[in-house]
């Protein structure tokens, strides 16, 4: 099935963009904790789980336009997961546990920009 690939460029582009933008605004961060002791990190907490839900919209807009095509030229990446991970952010927040997005952030995020910058040169 073919696919609009400028679209799947730019929404790839938008990911790398969030992706820029959650590493920038968690430097300062060096465990869950950090989001919870103040208001700034709060706002922080808050700014990431946003860009995580934006992440994992982008990635199922092309997997859905792509039926699963894109992805899969990166199978090392866990999609399903980042996907998951929209879900849980956009329909449980007051179940966020900040651990978890630590540990995506600091664990998983750079894996991602690589593979979605992988991605971006051959789309």
């Amino acid at each position: 099935m073919p696919y609009d690939r400028a679209l799947i460029a730019e929404i790839l582009s938008q990911i790398d963009k969030a992706i820029a933008q959650l590493i920038e605004w968690n430097v300062d961060v060096n465990d869950g904790d950090d989001y919870l002791r103040s208001p700034e990190g709060m706002k922080t907490l808050a700014a990431s789980c946003m860009l995580l839900e934006a992440i994992g919209e982008g990635v199922k807009k092309i997997d859905d336009r792509t039926n699963g095509a894109v992805f899969a030229l990166c199978p090392d990446i866990p999609w399903a997961d980042v996907i998951g991970m929209r879900n849980h952010i956009a329909h449980g927040y007051f179940d966020i546990d900040a651990d978890i997005v630590y540990d995506v952030i600091t664990n998983d995020i750079a894996n991602l920009q690589d593979s979605i910058r992988f991605l971006r040169k051959i789309i």
